[in-house]
């Protein structure tokens, strides 16, 4: 291994929050939100894009809870080869005055705190799209970096469109970005268009011709659009690159953003190549991808590199001969550096609590990551499932149960505005699930129409209710509407998922479900607050883990039902278009 003291410091800008929320289909809530942003710092990133504050309401305040909630958190971040200080917070705007104030406001009480100011510069976007001059492009640039370095030490200037601006315009807008006050110039390939090679070349000729250059950190920030987001972002740390913009599980809009796990590892494993060093803990890599793919909805796809569930099998005879041989033979990286066990330590319905830690240590779940009363919940769940299963609780079954505790951990946050149509008795435990399941009666089969009662405990009226239903499209239907009839919610379904966590008749089933409240509600109450009303569509994604599918899917849609209904109007984020800003 070589020597990498004296290696420049490689910056990993996570932009899972900002630019990989803007995948299809995705919107994390606040809770959500901080809950990535703590992994994250756990992790030992060097700056969080926590989001687009100006979008609106929502989203200025899913930001500054950010900033005040983790800013200044250090778990994870102390001791040889981390970080040693707190995570910058950073905030996007464009070049506009209430963006830029409006940010800092959002973000100013995180102890490190950046602004990210952007601005296109190619000639297709001015003319079309901004309908301005290189002139008056210049000028905002000016104007605007002035303005925010005038709030805020840290600045960033992404000119957008970078890979497809013309070279000698751009280092003109660099240079006066640079002159305003900006210290860290981030380069994009926004329509992910560039080869490695021109990329690198980009970075290198900006760098040489840029007045100033030696004074700024230069930036990576490539899209996956012809599959070239990660080569394209080394190529630029080859060529003088110090920081790079990064997703985890390389998510984000249209074909996604450089993965965070394949940038890292690629530095992590070949040092003398790239002469960089980072601070992020490999071993947390999986669980954090496995926290945001459960989180956004977004599934890993098996032959994702580094942490896709098929990244370390060998199914060739002749590999897995050279496996059991050397390891060395066809793994170049340890599965457990990305936090992937190989151990032999077996957990059945004998195990205890220490060994049920260690594990979960070893997979990254290690306090803080997982709070005590998430432990001991996860701990019952496990002797539970390691009571009827007989061939062992694998670690695909203990990462679905910890994705399950958290789901239901988040679905439990306290509401102080509940909607009007379900009112709150002062008397009840306000940290406690609004509905919980208590009995459940399925009636299907071939030929029959799908029936389902189910009863469930209301916490704040304290009262159980029932109601059944038909469906026709079979049983989990039949569930899901006799619980929104017990609700008395209009609930779209968005996205159903289930899939096996190991192999055996006896494996648990994952349920994920993703729902929005309808446009209308079945309730009576016509003050009750409509889509329209908040100006966007909040989701909320639920987890649930059983033998039994039908029990698991209740139980995730239940966590997601009970997190709307403890959902705060004003944490309502801006619809996917008006979040949508391209870098």
């Amino acid at each position: 291994m070589a020597d990498t003291s004296n290696y420049d410091k490689l910056i990993i800008f996570d932009t899972t929050l900002r630019d990989g929320e803007q995948s299809p289909g995705v919107t994390l809530n606040a809770d959500e939100k901080v809950e990535i942003a703590r992994q994250l710092t756990r992790l030992g990133v060097n700056v969080i894009e926590a989001g687009f504050p100006v979008a609106s309401p929502g989203d200025f305040n899913a930001v500054q809870r950010i900033a005040r909630e983790v800013g200044s958190l250090m778990e994870g971040r102390t001791g040889k080869g981390r970080i040693n200080e707190p995570v910058t917070i950073c905030g996007l705007a464009r070049c506009v005055e209430n963006d830029i104030q409006t940010a800092y406001e959002a973000i100013r009480e995180a102890p490190r705190h950046r602004i990210h100011v952007f601005l296109a510069t190619s000639d297709i976007h001015l003319e079309f799209k901004l309908k301005i001059t290189r002139s008056e492009c210049k000028q905002r640039i000016r104007e605007m970096v002035g303005f925010a370095k005038s709030l805020c030490e840290d600045i960033e200037f992404s000119p957008e469109d970078g890979g497809r601006s013309d070279r000698e315009f751009l280092v003109e807008a660099l240079t006066v970005a640079i002159e305003a006050g900006a210290t860290t110039l981030n380069i994009p390939d926004t329509v992910g268009y560039n080869t490695p090679q021109q990329y690198g070349d980009l970075i290198s000729y900006l760098r040489e011709h840029t007045k100033g250059s030696e004074n700024v950190v230069w930036s990576t920030h490539c899209h996956d659009d012809l599959g070239l987001a990660t080569a394209n972002t080394l190529s630029g740390v080859s060529n003088g690159a110090r920081q790079v913009e990064v997703a985890i599980n390389g998510i984000g809009e249209r074909a996604g953003n450089t993965a965070l796990e394949e940038i890292v590892m690629n530095v992590h494993t070949h040092p003398s190549a790239y002469k960089v060093q980072h601070t992020v803990d490999t071993k947390l890599l999986f669980a954090t991808s496995r926290m945001v793919a459960d989180l956004s909805g977004m599934s890993v796809q098996p032959n994702k590199a580094i942490v896709g569930r098929n990244a370390f099998l060998h199914e060739s005879g002749i590999h897995q001969d050279g496996v059991l041989k050397h390891k060395s033979t066809y793994e170049i990286i340890r599965p457990e550096d990305v936090g992937v066990t190989s151990d032999n330590l077996a957990l059945g319905k004998h195990s205890g609590r220490h060994a049920f830690k260690a594990k979960l240590d070893a997979l990254g779940y290690g306090t803080p990551a997982l709070p005590d009363a998430q432990f001991q919940s996860a701990f019952v769940k496990f002797k539970r499932l390691a009571d009827s299963k007989k061939s062992g609780v694998t670690d695909g079954d203990l990462h679905a149960l910890v994705a399950d505790v958290r789901s239901a951990s988040l679905a439990a946050v306290p509401s102080t505005e509940l909607p009007a149509d379900l009112p709150a008795d002062a008397t009840a435990d306000p940290a406690a699930p609004r509905f919980t399941l208590l009995n459940m009666q399925v009636f299907t089969g071939v030929g029959i129409t799908p029936t389902a009662t189910v009863t469930l405990h209301d916490a704040h009226t304290g009262s159980d209710l029932t109601d059944v239903a038909l469906a026709q499209n079979g049983p989990i239907e039949a569930v899901y509407s006799a619980i929104q009839r017990i609700s008395g919610l209009d609930i779209s379904l968005l996205n159903f998922s289930v899939s096996a966590t190991s192999e055996g008749q006896d494996t648990l089933g994952k349920v994920a479900v993703r729902i929005a409240r309808g446009t209308t509600d079945s309730a009576t109450d016509p003050a009750t607050p409509t889509l329209a009303a908040y100006g966007a569509e909040p989701k909320f994604t639920g987890l649930s883990t059983n033998v039994d599918i039908i029990t698991a899917s209740a139980n995730a849609y239940l966590a997601a039902l009970n997190r709307l209904v403890s959902h705060h109007s004003e944490d309502t984020r801006a619809s996917h278009d008006v979040r949508n800003v391209n870098i």
